[in-house]
Protein backbone atom coordinates (compact mmCIF):
# COMPACT_ATOMS: atom_id res chain seq x y z
CA UNK A 1 0.00 0.00 0.00
CA UNK A 2 1.19 3.57 -0.87
CA UNK A 3 1.70 6.18 1.71
CA UNK A 4 0.64 9.71 0.92
CA UNK A 5 3.56 12.33 0.97
CA UNK A 6 2.97 14.78 3.95
CA UNK A 7 2.94 17.76 1.56
CA UNK A 8 0.32 16.14 -0.17
CA UNK A 9 -1.73 15.93 3.53
CA UNK A 10 -1.63 19.05 4.47
CA UNK A 11 -3.02 20.65 1.00
CA UNK A 12 -5.82 17.73 1.33
CA UNK A 13 -6.60 18.81 4.75
CA UNK A 14 -6.56 22.09 3.75
CA UNK A 15 -9.01 21.53 0.70
CA UNK A 16 -11.28 19.57 3.22
CA UNK A 17 -11.59 22.43 5.74
CA UNK A 18 -12.40 25.51 3.28
CA UNK A 19 -14.94 23.11 1.60
CA UNK A 20 -16.92 22.67 4.55
CA UNK A 21 -17.12 26.74 5.15
CA UNK A 22 -19.02 26.72 1.18
CA UNK A 23 -22.71 26.42 1.42
CA UNK A 24 -23.43 23.03 0.12
CA UNK A 25 -25.54 22.83 -3.36
CA UNK A 26 -28.73 21.64 -2.99
CA UNK A 27 -29.45 18.09 -4.40
CA UNK A 28 -32.53 16.87 -5.67
CA UNK A 29 -32.86 13.63 -5.58
CA UNK A 30 -35.01 11.13 -7.14
CA UNK A 31 -38.11 8.63 -5.94
CA UNK A 32 -35.55 5.85 -7.00
CA UNK A 33 -32.98 7.15 -4.84
CA UNK A 34 -35.27 8.31 -2.17
CA UNK A 35 -36.68 4.53 -1.94
CA UNK A 36 -32.94 3.33 -1.91
CA UNK A 37 -32.13 5.85 1.13
CA UNK A 38 -35.07 5.31 2.98
CA UNK A 39 -34.54 1.50 2.86
CA UNK A 40 -30.60 2.27 3.95
CA UNK A 41 -31.90 4.09 6.69
CA UNK A 42 -34.71 1.45 8.00
CA UNK A 43 -31.63 -1.48 7.91
CA UNK A 44 -29.20 1.54 9.61
CA UNK A 45 -31.51 1.88 12.47
CA UNK A 46 -32.71 -1.45 13.13
CA UNK A 47 -34.67 -1.82 17.06
CA UNK A 48 -31.64 -4.22 17.11
CA UNK A 49 -28.59 -3.94 15.10
CA UNK A 50 -27.46 -7.32 15.58
CA UNK A 51 -30.94 -8.81 13.91
CA UNK A 52 -30.92 -9.36 10.02
CA UNK A 53 -32.82 -7.13 8.12
CA UNK A 54 -35.79 -8.24 6.49
CA UNK A 55 -36.25 -7.43 2.88
CA UNK A 56 -38.33 -4.64 1.87
CA UNK A 57 -42.13 -5.36 -0.24
CA UNK A 58 -39.82 -5.08 -3.54
CA UNK A 59 -37.95 -7.94 -2.84
CA UNK A 60 -37.95 -11.10 -4.53
CA UNK A 61 -39.78 -13.44 -2.11
CA UNK A 62 -37.44 -16.10 -0.58
CA UNK A 63 -39.22 -19.47 -1.75
CA UNK A 64 -38.47 -21.76 0.91
CA UNK A 65 -40.70 -19.47 3.35
CA UNK A 66 -44.53 -20.64 3.44
CA UNK A 67 -46.84 -17.53 2.75
CA UNK A 68 -49.67 -17.15 4.58
CA UNK A 69 -53.11 -18.50 3.50
CA UNK A 70 -55.50 -16.10 2.33
CA UNK A 71 -59.12 -16.25 3.44
CA UNK A 72 -61.55 -18.09 0.90
CA UNK A 73 -64.40 -17.11 3.06
CA UNK A 74 -65.81 -15.01 6.07
CA UNK A 75 -66.15 -15.41 9.19
CA UNK A 76 -69.01 -17.15 10.75
CA UNK A 77 -72.31 -15.23 12.02
CA UNK A 78 -74.37 -16.11 15.25
CA UNK A 79 -75.66 -17.59 17.02
CA UNK A 80 -75.44 -14.22 19.15
CA UNK A 81 -73.58 -11.60 16.82
CA UNK A 82 -74.71 -10.43 13.73
CA UNK A 83 -73.16 -7.33 11.83
CA UNK A 84 -74.85 -4.75 11.22
CA UNK A 85 -77.83 -5.53 7.95
CA UNK A 86 -77.09 -8.98 8.32
CA UNK A 87 -80.61 -11.16 8.34
CA UNK A 88 -80.29 -13.84 11.52
CA UNK A 89 -82.45 -15.91 9.69
CA UNK A 90 -80.43 -16.45 6.99
CA UNK A 91 -76.84 -15.15 7.64
CA UNK A 92 -76.80 -12.85 4.51
CA UNK A 93 -76.63 -9.18 4.52
CA UNK A 94 -79.81 -7.85 2.88
CA UNK A 95 -80.39 -5.11 0.35
CA UNK A 96 -82.90 -2.66 2.77
CA UNK A 97 -81.48 -3.08 6.46
CA UNK A 98 -84.66 -0.89 7.52
CA UNK A 99 -86.50 -4.49 6.65
CA UNK A 100 -84.97 -6.10 9.70
CA UNK A 101 -86.69 -3.58 12.37
CA UNK A 102 -89.96 -5.48 12.06
CA UNK A 103 -91.50 -8.36 12.95
CA UNK A 104 -91.39 -11.28 10.57
CA UNK A 105 -94.45 -11.85 8.53
CA UNK A 106 -95.32 -15.73 8.25
CA UNK A 107 -98.25 -16.31 5.36
CA UNK A 108 -99.96 -19.84 5.42
CA UNK A 109 -99.46 -21.49 2.09
CA UNK A 110 -101.34 -24.51 0.67
CA UNK A 111 -99.68 -27.48 -1.28
CA UNK A 112 -102.27 -28.86 -3.36
CA UNK A 113 -101.58 -28.46 -6.92
CA UNK A 114 -105.17 -27.79 -7.91
CA UNK A 115 -105.60 -27.20 -11.28
CA UNK A 116 -101.80 -26.54 -12.06
CA UNK A 117 -101.62 -23.62 -9.31
CA UNK A 118 -98.06 -24.05 -8.49
CA UNK A 119 -97.45 -21.50 -5.52
CA UNK A 120 -96.53 -17.79 -5.29
CA UNK A 121 -93.64 -16.07 -4.12
CA UNK A 122 -91.83 -19.29 -1.86
CA UNK A 123 -88.43 -18.13 -3.27
CA UNK A 124 -88.86 -14.98 -1.28
CA UNK A 125 -89.29 -16.33 2.10
CA UNK A 126 -86.22 -16.73 4.26
CA UNK A 127 -87.60 -19.59 6.39
CA UNK A 128 -90.74 -22.15 5.21
CA UNK A 129 -91.93 -24.69 7.74
CA UNK A 130 -93.60 -27.69 6.15
CA UNK A 131 -96.05 -30.08 8.32
CA UNK A 132 -98.74 -32.75 8.55
CA UNK A 133 -102.29 -31.00 8.74
CA UNK A 134 -104.13 -34.46 8.53
CA UNK A 135 -105.72 -36.87 5.25
CA UNK A 136 -102.22 -37.52 4.28
CA UNK A 137 -101.81 -33.58 3.24
CA UNK A 138 -99.24 -31.01 4.52
CA UNK A 139 -99.04 -27.33 4.76
CA UNK A 140 -97.02 -24.41 4.28
CA UNK A 141 -95.79 -21.68 6.73
CA UNK A 142 -93.66 -19.31 4.62
CA UNK A 143 -91.83 -16.42 7.00
CA UNK A 144 -90.73 -13.15 5.24
CA UNK A 145 -87.82 -10.99 7.31
CA UNK A 146 -84.94 -10.08 4.80
CA UNK A 147 -87.23 -9.20 1.74
CA UNK A 148 -90.86 -9.13 1.27
CA UNK A 149 -92.90 -10.21 -1.88
CA UNK A 150 -96.24 -8.39 -3.47
CA UNK A 151 -97.98 -12.17 -4.19
CA UNK A 152 -97.67 -14.61 -1.56
CA UNK A 153 -100.10 -17.86 -1.65
CA UNK A 154 -102.85 -19.65 -2.27
CA UNK A 155 -103.31 -18.84 1.34
CA UNK A 156 -105.31 -20.83 3.54
CA UNK A 157 -106.10 -21.06 7.02
CA UNK A 158 -104.04 -21.38 10.46
CA UNK A 159 -103.26 -24.29 12.92
CA UNK A 160 -102.10 -24.94 16.42
CA UNK A 161 -98.31 -24.93 15.09
CA UNK A 162 -98.57 -21.59 13.87
CA UNK A 163 -98.31 -19.92 17.27
CA UNK A 164 -95.68 -21.43 18.65
CA UNK A 165 -94.24 -20.41 14.96
CA UNK A 166 -95.42 -16.96 15.54
CA UNK A 167 -94.37 -16.54 19.19
CA UNK A 168 -90.80 -18.39 18.57
CA UNK A 169 -90.30 -15.81 15.37
CA UNK A 170 -92.41 -12.72 17.05
CA UNK A 171 -93.97 -12.65 13.80
CA UNK A 172 -97.18 -11.72 12.28
CA UNK A 173 -99.79 -14.31 10.64
CA UNK A 174 -101.50 -13.93 7.87
CA UNK A 175 -104.50 -16.87 7.10
CA UNK A 176 -107.75 -16.64 5.33
CA UNK A 177 -109.89 -18.47 8.77
CA UNK A 178 -109.04 -21.01 11.02
CA UNK A 179 -111.38 -23.26 13.95
CA UNK A 180 -112.85 -21.19 16.50
CA UNK A 181 -113.43 -23.24 18.89
CA UNK A 182 -110.13 -25.27 19.20
CA UNK A 183 -107.79 -23.57 17.01
CA UNK A 184 -107.62 -20.04 17.81
CA UNK A 185 -108.22 -19.94 21.69
CA UNK A 186 -105.35 -21.91 21.61
CA UNK A 187 -103.38 -18.99 19.24
CA UNK A 188 -104.73 -16.81 21.68
CA UNK A 189 -101.97 -18.24 24.20
CA UNK A 190 -98.91 -17.35 21.73
CA UNK A 191 -99.66 -14.67 19.38
CA UNK A 192 -102.60 -12.74 21.08
CA UNK A 193 -104.08 -10.43 18.04
CA UNK A 194 -100.97 -11.13 15.91
CA UNK A 195 -102.46 -13.38 13.38
CA UNK A 196 -105.26 -12.61 10.14
CA UNK A 197 -108.06 -14.78 9.37
CA UNK A 198 -109.83 -13.36 6.18
CA UNK A 199 -109.66 -12.12 2.23
CA UNK A 200 -110.70 -8.77 2.54
CA UNK A 201 -107.42 -6.96 3.26
CA UNK A 202 -106.52 -5.94 -0.04
CA UNK A 203 -103.64 -5.83 -0.32
CA UNK A 204 -102.62 -7.56 2.66
CA UNK A 205 -104.51 -10.67 2.46
CA UNK A 206 -107.23 -10.37 -0.72
CA UNK A 207 -109.27 -12.89 -3.42
CA UNK A 208 -107.57 -11.99 -7.17
CA UNK A 209 -111.70 -12.23 -8.06
CA UNK A 210 -111.84 -15.75 -8.93
CA UNK A 211 -113.19 -16.74 -5.50
CA UNK A 212 -111.97 -20.48 -5.10
CA UNK A 213 -109.49 -22.79 -2.26
CA UNK A 214 -106.61 -21.29 -4.34
CA UNK A 215 -107.37 -17.52 -5.49
CA UNK A 216 -106.50 -16.28 -2.06
CA UNK A 217 -102.76 -14.47 -1.87
CA UNK A 218 -101.03 -11.87 0.80
CA UNK A 219 -98.16 -9.19 0.32
CA UNK A 220 -95.58 -9.61 3.22
CA UNK A 221 -95.19 -5.83 3.33
CA UNK A 222 -98.59 -4.56 3.60
CA UNK A 223 -99.68 -6.98 6.06
CA UNK A 224 -96.62 -5.74 8.19
CA UNK A 225 -97.41 -2.09 7.93
CA UNK A 226 -101.40 -3.75 9.11
CA UNK A 227 -100.07 -4.92 12.26
CA UNK A 228 -97.83 -1.84 12.44
CA UNK A 229 -101.15 0.16 12.69
CA UNK A 230 -102.97 -1.96 14.73
CA UNK A 231 -100.49 -1.52 17.71
CA UNK A 232 -97.86 -4.48 17.09
CA UNK A 233 -95.03 -2.85 15.70
CA UNK A 234 -91.58 -4.30 17.22
CA UNK A 235 -88.85 -2.42 16.17
CA UNK A 236 -86.22 -4.30 17.22
CA UNK A 237 -87.00 -8.34 17.39
CA UNK A 238 -83.72 -10.65 18.89
CA UNK A 239 -83.83 -13.51 16.50
CA UNK A 240 -80.35 -14.57 17.45
CA UNK A 241 -79.49 -18.00 18.11
CA UNK A 242 -78.95 -19.25 14.40
CA UNK A 243 -75.22 -19.65 13.23
CA UNK A 244 -74.21 -20.06 9.19
CA UNK A 245 -70.58 -20.21 8.10
CA UNK A 246 -69.96 -20.12 3.97
CA UNK A 247 -68.00 -23.43 4.47
CA UNK A 248 -68.75 -26.51 4.27
CA UNK A 249 -69.26 -27.92 7.60
CA UNK A 250 -66.91 -31.32 7.91
CA UNK A 251 -67.98 -34.97 9.16
CA UNK A 252 -71.44 -35.68 8.04
CA UNK A 253 -72.47 -38.41 5.06
CA UNK A 254 -73.25 -38.19 1.90
CA UNK A 255 -76.45 -36.55 1.16
CA UNK A 256 -77.30 -36.13 -2.16
CA UNK A 257 -81.18 -35.89 -1.82
CA UNK A 258 -83.83 -36.47 0.80
CA UNK A 259 -87.66 -37.74 0.03
CA UNK A 260 -90.07 -36.28 2.17
CA UNK A 261 -93.41 -38.30 2.11
CA UNK A 262 -96.32 -36.95 4.69
CA UNK A 263 -99.14 -39.02 2.74
CA UNK A 264 -100.08 -41.01 -0.75
CA UNK A 265 -100.20 -37.45 -2.44
CA UNK A 266 -98.34 -35.63 -0.67
CA UNK A 267 -94.14 -36.17 -1.52
CA UNK A 268 -91.90 -33.99 -2.62
CA UNK A 269 -87.60 -34.26 -2.93
CA UNK A 270 -84.75 -32.46 -2.29
CA UNK A 271 -81.79 -32.75 -4.68
CA UNK A 272 -78.59 -31.36 -4.59
CA UNK A 273 -77.41 -29.24 -7.85
CA UNK A 274 -73.67 -28.63 -7.42
CA UNK A 275 -73.97 -25.43 -9.84
CA UNK A 276 -76.16 -23.78 -7.61
CA UNK A 277 -74.69 -26.07 -4.42
CA UNK A 278 -78.55 -25.51 -3.28
CA UNK A 279 -81.18 -28.44 -2.76
CA UNK A 280 -83.79 -28.06 -5.30
CA UNK A 281 -87.62 -29.04 -4.77
CA UNK A 282 -89.32 -31.41 -6.78
CA UNK A 283 -92.96 -32.26 -5.90
CA UNK A 284 -96.15 -34.72 -6.93
CA UNK A 285 -98.66 -33.19 -8.68
CA UNK A 286 -102.15 -35.20 -7.94
CA UNK A 287 -103.49 -33.47 -11.43
CA UNK A 288 -100.72 -35.20 -13.03
CA UNK A 289 -100.87 -38.82 -11.64
CA UNK A 290 -98.33 -38.19 -8.85
CA UNK A 291 -95.88 -37.49 -11.40
CA UNK A 292 -92.95 -35.21 -9.99
CA UNK A 293 -91.76 -31.81 -11.13
CA UNK A 294 -90.01 -28.65 -10.26
CA UNK A 295 -91.90 -26.68 -8.05
CA UNK A 296 -92.00 -23.53 -9.79
CA UNK A 297 -92.76 -20.09 -8.04
CA UNK A 298 -95.07 -18.28 -10.19
CA UNK A 299 -93.74 -15.51 -9.56
CA UNK A 300 -90.51 -15.80 -11.08
CA UNK A 301 -90.69 -18.84 -12.93
CA UNK A 302 -87.98 -20.37 -11.46
CA UNK A 303 -87.68 -23.78 -9.52
CA UNK A 304 -87.63 -23.14 -5.45
CA UNK A 305 -83.82 -23.79 -4.47
CA UNK A 306 -82.60 -24.14 -1.07
CA UNK A 307 -79.22 -23.64 0.96
CA UNK A 308 -80.20 -26.00 3.59
CA UNK A 309 -82.68 -28.43 4.23
CA UNK A 310 -83.41 -29.16 7.67
CA UNK A 311 -85.52 -31.91 9.11
CA UNK A 312 -86.64 -32.11 12.70
CA UNK A 313 -88.54 -34.57 14.63
CA UNK A 314 -91.39 -32.54 16.89
CA UNK A 315 -93.97 -34.64 19.11
CA UNK A 316 -97.42 -34.84 17.65
CA UNK A 317 -100.66 -35.09 19.61
CA UNK A 318 -103.33 -35.98 16.90
CA UNK A 319 -107.19 -34.92 18.73
CA UNK A 320 -108.89 -35.35 15.49
CA UNK A 321 -108.30 -36.32 11.87
CA UNK A 322 -107.96 -32.25 11.20
CA UNK A 323 -106.73 -31.37 14.66
CA UNK A 324 -103.04 -31.80 15.94
CA UNK A 325 -100.56 -29.78 18.15
CA UNK A 326 -96.94 -29.63 17.27
CA UNK A 327 -94.74 -28.95 20.41
CA UNK A 328 -91.93 -27.27 19.25
CA UNK A 329 -91.46 -24.59 22.21
CA UNK A 330 -90.18 -26.13 25.45
CA UNK A 331 -87.28 -28.42 23.88
CA UNK A 332 -84.80 -27.34 25.94
CA UNK A 333 -83.73 -31.61 26.52
CA UNK A 334 -83.16 -31.62 22.12
CA UNK A 335 -84.61 -33.88 19.39
CA UNK A 336 -82.72 -35.41 16.39
CA UNK A 337 -82.71 -33.36 13.56
CA UNK A 338 -80.98 -33.97 10.24
CA UNK A 339 -79.19 -30.92 8.23
CA UNK A 340 -78.35 -31.36 4.64
CA UNK A 341 -76.36 -28.64 3.00
CA UNK A 342 -73.28 -28.79 0.50
CA UNK A 343 -74.50 -32.37 -0.71
CA UNK A 344 -73.87 -33.63 2.71
CA UNK A 345 -76.38 -34.80 5.67
CA UNK A 346 -75.48 -34.33 9.14
CA UNK A 347 -77.50 -35.75 12.22
CA UNK A 348 -77.84 -33.05 14.85
CA UNK A 349 -79.83 -31.28 17.45
CA UNK A 350 -82.56 -29.15 18.05
CA UNK A 351 -83.96 -26.86 20.31
CA UNK A 352 -86.30 -24.32 21.63
CA UNK A 353 -86.18 -23.57 25.04
CA UNK A 354 -87.52 -19.48 24.76
CA UNK A 355 -90.24 -18.85 23.56
CA UNK A 356 -89.55 -15.16 22.16
CA UNK A 357 -86.34 -17.12 20.31
CA UNK A 358 -85.97 -18.86 17.04
CA UNK A 359 -85.23 -22.93 16.80
CA UNK A 360 -81.45 -23.53 17.61
CA UNK A 361 -79.56 -26.68 16.16
CA UNK A 362 -76.54 -27.92 17.31
CA UNK A 363 -73.85 -30.52 16.55
CA UNK A 364 -72.71 -33.88 18.22
CA UNK A 365 -70.87 -32.50 20.69
CA UNK A 366 -73.18 -29.20 21.93
CA UNK A 367 -71.95 -26.40 19.28
CA UNK A 368 -74.27 -24.24 17.23
CA UNK A 369 -74.27 -26.15 13.95
CA UNK A 370 -73.18 -23.96 11.17
CA UNK A 371 -75.77 -24.07 8.61
CA UNK A 372 -74.97 -22.05 4.80
CA UNK A 373 -75.54 -18.63 4.39
CA UNK A 374 -79.32 -18.43 2.45
CA UNK A 375 -83.11 -19.79 2.56
CA UNK A 376 -84.36 -22.35 4.78
CA UNK A 377 -87.12 -25.56 4.39
CA UNK A 378 -87.64 -26.79 7.67
CA UNK A 379 -89.85 -30.07 7.47
CA UNK A 380 -91.81 -30.63 10.85
CA UNK A 381 -91.63 -34.81 10.88
CA UNK A 382 -93.02 -36.73 14.03
CA UNK A 383 -90.36 -38.60 16.74
CA UNK A 384 -91.18 -41.89 15.12
CA UNK A 385 -90.79 -41.23 11.80
CA UNK A 386 -89.39 -43.36 9.69
CA UNK A 387 -85.74 -42.75 7.87
CA UNK A 388 -83.98 -44.90 5.35
CA UNK A 389 -80.37 -44.05 3.72
CA UNK A 390 -79.08 -45.65 0.60
CA UNK A 391 -75.76 -44.58 -0.94
CA UNK A 392 -76.78 -40.74 0.20
CA UNK A 393 -80.20 -40.93 -1.01
CA UNK A 394 -82.27 -40.52 2.09
CA UNK A 395 -85.96 -40.95 3.01
CA UNK A 396 -88.36 -39.80 5.56
CA UNK A 397 -91.73 -40.85 5.46
CA UNK A 398 -94.29 -39.39 8.29
CA UNK A 399 -95.73 -40.69 10.99
CA UNK A 400 -97.51 -39.62 14.53
CA UNK A 401 -96.28 -38.84 16.90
Amino acid sequence: MKKIPGIMLVLLIIALVMSACVAPVERTFTDAERTAIAGTVTAVFSTNPTEEVLPSATSTPDPTQTPEPTPTAAAPVGPDFYPEGVNPLTGLEVEDPELLNRRPVIMKISNHQIDYQPQWGLSSADLIFEYYIGWGANRFAALYYGQDSDRIGPVRSIRRVDGHLGSLYQAVVGSTGGDGNDVLPYLYNYIPGRYFLDKYLCPGVCDDGRNVVYSVYGNSAALSQYFNNQGYALDNPDLSGMAFSATTVEGGEAGASAWISFGAGEGSEFVYDETSGKYLRFAMDETTSNVYGGSIDQNTGEQLAFSNLIVINVPYTEYKTTLHSIDLIGNTDGLPATVFRDGKAYEITWKAPDSGKPIQFFDGIGNPFLLKPGNSWIVLLGTSSPVNIEGGEWSFTFSIP
